[in-house]
């Protein structure tokens, strides 16, 4: 499986649907390249993908090369960070929020 960075997976049109459906949660960050918001979360993701890598799937999607995935979850801006159980969205945070923000967003998550 290919990985952005240490403990997030690179989701593409190939992989996010049968990713989306596991029994795991899943927390993807919608980001691009050339947005510097998200380059100022990357960290903060990594950081929560380390915390609960056994509990929840963390993965990336670029909205410029996965432009189907961002369309069908109507994602207009970025960073968006969503999360998936069962295949469907239950929660989105969107923009450049603190630590705590996303870590709430996680738990709530996993503790459905």
């Amino acid at each position: 499986m290919e990985t952005s960075h240490d403990s997030t997976v690179r989701l593409t049109e190939a992989n996010f649907d049968s990713l989306s459906k596991s029994e795991r949660p899943m927390f993807v960050d919608f980001w691009a390249v050339w947005c510097g918001p998200c380059r100022v979360m990357d960290p903060v993701v990594e950081k929560l993908a380390a915390r609960y890598s056994g509990k929840m799937l963390f993965g990336k999607v670029n909205v410029d090369e996965e432009m189907n995935i961002s369309s069908r979850y109507q994602v207009f801006s970025i960073p968006t960070f969503m999360v998936f159980k069962n295949g469907q969205p239950m929660d989105a945070v969107i923009g450049a929020v603190g630590e705590a923000s996303l870590e709430r967003l996680v738990k709530g998550a996993i503790e459905r």
